[in-house]
């Protein structure tokens, strides 16, 4: 049986291996058949769903303070700009979490980094965000041999949001699922309940999504928008 959607995290398993602050988050979501994003999920692990839909996620935001668990915030790596494309997964012990298809970053050594430890599909890109009183824009255009893509995305934060079925189901998630040294690994996290708020797009013009073989998913509205100021994060290490 799946684990039920929960805004309190679980409890997270010692000993905890990093911690860091997402701040300054916009959450598109569209809205897809399960079918059309297994491919994409590593050995033991399906799309998870609600209403028989599952969401494709991008994801701009702003990482700051990033260290290991028990030290200081990397002073020369742990604040830069982040935008990710990301799926939601259920594996088959119950576990919810998300698949990462691309994590797109402005610092080259996190990249690096990332990709040799964890085998996360992060992206080396020029980025930028910009605030004016609410609205948030980001910018991101890749610096990633053999993929030509960017994205401009401008949103406006509004009024608290309450959390309803479809925004636990899209933020309550308590790890990640990939596919590293041929085995799946599950590393999870936790943090508070997520602080949302309504928001609206003012601007989008995205290739982010197309670049990892979702489509044309960004020529049209998101189906699901929200903001929110963030909130610090902590994960363990890596489990099979």
């Amino acid at each position: 049986m799946d684990d039920p959607v929960s805004v309190l995290a679980p409890s997270l398993p010692r000993p905890h291996m990093m911690r860091q602050q997402w701040r300054d988050l916009s959450f598109l979501h569209w809205a897809v058949d399960p079918a059309t994003v297994a491919r994409f999920m590593p050995p033991g692990v399906r799309p998870d769903v609600i209403d028989g839909r599952t969401y494709v996620g991008l994801i701009p935001f702003r990482m700051v303070g990033a260290g290991f668990a028990h030290g200081p915030a990397v002073p020369w790596a742990g604040t830069f700009l982040e935008t990710n494309v990301r799926l939601y997964s259920v594996d088959d012990t119950g576990r919810r979490g998300i698949v990462f298809r691309s994590l797109d970053a402005d610092r080259a050594v996190v990249v690096a980094g990332a990709r040799a430890v964890f085998g996360l599909p992060y992206r080396w890109a020029r980025m930028r965000h910009r605030q004016v009183g609410a609205v948030h824009g980001y910018e991101a255009r890749l610096r990633w041999p053999g993929v030509s893509a960017s994205s401009r995305i401008r949103v406006r934060a509004g009024a608290p949001m309450p959390a309803g079925p479809l925004e636990r189901f899209l933020t309550a998630r308590w790890g990640l699922h990939v596919e590293h040294l041929g085995r799946t690994w599950y590393v999870p996290n936790q943090h508070p309940a997520w602080p949302l708020r309504h928001a609206e797009v003012l601007d989008l013009h995205d290739g982010l999504v197309e670049s990892v073989g979702l489509g044309h998913l960004a020529a049209r509205p998101p189906d699901h928008v929200a903001f929110s100021d963030g909130v610090p994060v902590e994960f363990a290490l890596p489990r099979r």
